[in-house]
């Protein structure tokens, strides 16, 4: 469903800022303009996974952190040239850990969260676009970027969920995670693998942002039962393995390796 898009350009004077975190460095770059009304909103963008955490799942031909980058940067320059207030959690191939892709959004005031993924199964049919929230702060973000990157894009409809991902439970500003289809499927990979797709992807995201407080909320799927069960499920895994280790007489070659944080814990 082509959608025309007419872009408001306006001077923009870019601000780099270096954080520092122990043990990692990474930049982010806030891209500051002025919006025609006067005021200043603030638009967090989270490429997903990046450096060592290439997305997805093993054995997959596209890394999920180049797609989800490339959408980012184009999502930043959409919003940029818009009048928005841009801040990238990355804006390289680096790591960087959840938390602090938590505390670089919760650090804006009246701000907005927007997350870049793509999905991933060993099932190769699978396809289609869903978009996740958490707090009821949430929904009319998502449901917005939802109906017009679903409008825009040739994917089926997987619709709306509620689900405690960590980048989403965490923050304190609407936050919204879009899944911009599946690098499993190979109709949505070629897609993805197109610069014009990718292109269309951001424009789509960016108007879902423009149109946040026009858009009805959506009726959603709640799994956020399913999301505790299973971090229940791991916190016990994990006491379990750690008491089976401390009874064990025998020295192990290696510390106690913990599990990987994923965007769901």
């Amino acid at each position: 469903m082509p959608r025309n898009f007419c872009a408001l350009r306006l001077p923009v004077a870019s601000l780099l800022v270096m954080l520092l975190p122990c043990g990692s460095s990474y930049a982010v770059r806030a891209t500051r303009t002025s919006e025609s009304s006067g005021s200043l909103t603030t638009v967090v963008i989270d490429a997903g996974h990046g450096g060592h955490d290439r997305g997805g799942i093993p054995g997959q031909r596209i890394a999920e952190k180049d797609m989800t980058l490339d959408v980012a940067q184009r999502l930043r320059n959409v919003l940029s040239a818009s009048g928005y207030r841009v801040v990238m959690t990355r804006d390289s191939d680096v790591f960087v850990p959840l938390p602090t892709r938590v505390a670089i959004a919760n650090s804006y005031r009246s701000a907005i969260f927007v997350c870049i993924h793509f999905n991933a199964t060993q099932r190769r049919g699978a396809g289609g676009i869903e978009t996740y929230f958490y707090s009821r702060d949430s929904l009319p973000l998502a449901s917005a970027i939802h109906s017009y990157v679903v409008g825009g894009a040739p994917s089926s409809n997987r619709g709306v969920r509620r689900r405690g991902f960590y980048v989403l439970r965490k923050t304190n500003i609407p936050a919204a995670l879009v899944e911009c289809g599946f690098l499993t499927n190979p109709t949505e990979a070629a897609y993805a693998g197109s610069a014009s797709y990718r292109q269309k992807l951001a424009e789509e995201i960016a108007a879902g942002v423009r149109g946040r407080t026009s858009i009805a909320s959506a009726r959603y799927i709640d799994q956020t039962k399913v999301a505790k069960s299973e971090r229940q499920r791991s916190k016990r895994s994990h006491k379990k393995s750690a008491r089976k280790k401390k009874s064990s007489s025998k020295p192990t070659g290696s510390e106690a390796r913990c599990g990987s944080i994923d965007r769901e814990t």
